[in-house]
């Protein structure tokens, strides 16, 4: 059965931002191979300007968050709607719901409404006490107004079913597995085999970047820190002040080439992970499938991966895995 399907919650594809965008990208194009008739919805800011992405159709819409910040996401989310209302979709997959479930009375009547969860959105603590507050309701919002649900991670539906006694469905994410390595990318960052830390992340206080880059900070390794995401928001401005003056971190801005990501992340001597929020990060996921030795914070909504690579291996002399971290705890990892 050929289904009309609409994905809604994203910035956009080709991905530019995140994790959602990346699902986007492989989730749209393998149902558009399956039969289906796929659109995806894309901020009017984002760059890619044609109609059509690897045969996924591309509907742009009015996104004003580079003018009024956070309260912007919302009225995209609206004019994304408003446009769903217009067309004869059978399924809408809503990825996220902290800007898009409040507008649930809208929704399309016919379509079939599919809400994946994300994570525990309230908690994250760049939202303000008040921004919070209503993100807890939105996720209510979202059991109210969605047909079917999906979970990132076993804690997650296991949050859903206490919290709203709603079945969800549990859907891993998965990983292109990455093998061959290009050493010489490593010029381009003025980088050595083995001789860095690296952070890839978006600069948000949850990810527990100034902690990580505390201990690195604190100690006397001889080795650089590359950090890789966009440090124009607020807290990334302030991180890169911050730090500004150990001349041993690099802020190398935002790497959207997955070939050049993964040969960074293979070759440093460690890579860190620190999310804390917002459910299983597909970033951890990729880790994994490119042999990187990671430190990453274990959390309640992290589902660690159920395959390991023998590189990526929780009982070497370091710990690679903490169940708590703490500036004091992560200054070892420096140490060699």
């Amino acid at each position: 059965m050929k289904l009309k399907i609409a994905i809604i919650g994203t910035r956009g594809i080709p991905n530019r931002y995140g994790g959602f965008e990346q699902l986007t990208e492989y989730l749209s194009v393998g149902l558009m191979k399956n039969g289906h008739n796929v659109t995806v919805y894309n901020s009017h800011k984002h760059p890619f300007c044609e109609k059509k992405w690897n045969g996924v159709t591309i509907k742009r819409c009015f996104d004003p968050e580079y003018k009024i910040g956070t309260a912007g996401q919302f009225i995209y989310d609206l004019n994304c709607v408003r446009n769903a209302r217009k067309q004869t979709f059978d399924v809408m997959l809503f990825l996220g719901y902290s800007s898009s479930s409040i507008w649930g009375p809208f929704y399309p009547k016919k379509p079939v409404i599919i809400s994946n969860m994300d994570g525990l959105e309230w908690k994250r603590l760049k939202y303000s006490k008040p921004v919070r507050w209503f993100l807890k309701h939105a996720e209510s919002f979202a059991v109210k107004y969605s047909d079917y649900f999906v979970a990132d991670s076993p804690a997650i539906q296991s949050y859903l079913k206490e919290k709203y006694f709603i079945d969800s469905q549990y859907i891993s994410y998965g990983a292109k597995i990455f093998t061959e390595t290009n050493e010489k990318i490593l010029q381009q960052f003025n980088l050595k085999f083995q001789e860095y830390f690296m952070l890839m992340s978006r600069m948000e206080p949850e990810n527990n970047i100034e902690m990580i880059l505390d201990g690195f900070h604190q100690s006397n390794s001889d080795k650089k820190f590359l950090v890789v995401g966009d440090v124009n928001n607020r807290f990334g401005k302030y991180i890169f002040k911050k730090f500004a003056n150990d001349k041993r971190i690099h802020f190398a801005g935002s790497v959207y080439n997955n070939e050049l990501t993964h040969t960074l992340k293979a070759l440093a001597v460690l890579y860190f992970h620190g999310h804390s929020v917002g459910g299983t990060a597909q970033s951890l996921i990729l880790v994994t499938s490119e042999q990187a030795l990671c430190s990453f914070l274990r959390s309640s909504e992290t589902c660690i991966p159920a395959y390991q690579p023998s590189s990526f291996n929780l009982n070497r002399s370091r710990s690679a895995a903490a169940s708590t971290w703490s500036c004091a705890r992560i200054v070892p990892f420096f140490i060699r």
